[in-house]
């Protein structure tokens, strides 16, 4: 017996049908989808968000200067000519960044290679390309779905069955963060 399902699929189309399901479920919170492939997404979700448990509180917070270019009221870089050339100006600025630790890092990137990218578009101005912002999931993962999770021993997912579909009369179900 096979420790996983196949979905009638070949392994690189079933794997990058469970990157988007995953990536859908941590993005939105919850999908619709059949109950074969609901099981098999549960696990790859509850495994980050273990992981993301157990990494949220590993990091820690440091003050560098970091160099910035000076801009004037434009926003445009301001350049003086030094012998002969035109060199461009800095000021510096003291930046607090926090500094993940190696396990922590590992857990990120880890995370990265089931995760898609994904940009958020704001429904007012839909379409426009300049609009968009990246979503960096592993961080909504330590931050905001860890911290739920804290006190819970695995068990973040909820699947709730709601009929049959019309087509073909696949079971659909309803993956959630509970």
């Amino acid at each position: 017996m096979a420790g996983y399902r196949k979905l009638g699929r070949t392994s690189s189309q079933r794997k990058a049908l469970i990157r988007n399901q995953v990536t859908s479920l941590i993005n939105n919170g919850k999908i619709i989808t059949t109950e074969a492939k609901a099981k098999e997404i549960r696990k790859v979700a509850e495994g980050l968000i273990a992981m993301a448990v157990k990494e949220k509180d590993n990091y820690e917070t440091v003050t560098v200067t970091a160099k910035v270019p000076r801009k004037d009221k434009d926003g445009k870089r301001i350049k003086e000519v030094q012998d002969g050339k035109k060199v461009q100006l800095f000021d510096e600025v003291e930046k607090t960044v926090t500094k993940d630790a190696p396990s922590r890092l590992h857990a990120r990137r880890q995370m990265l290679k089931v995760l898609y990218p994904v940009k958020e578009v704001p429904a007012k101005a839909a379409g426009r390309k300049k609009n968009t912002k990246d979503v960096d999931l592993t961080e909504k993962l330590f931050k905001e779905i860890a911290p739920k999770y804290e006190n819970r021993n695995g068990g973040y997912t909820r699947i709730v069955k709601i009929g049959p579909r019309k087509g073909d009369a696949a079971m659909e179900v309803v993956l959630e963060l509970v």
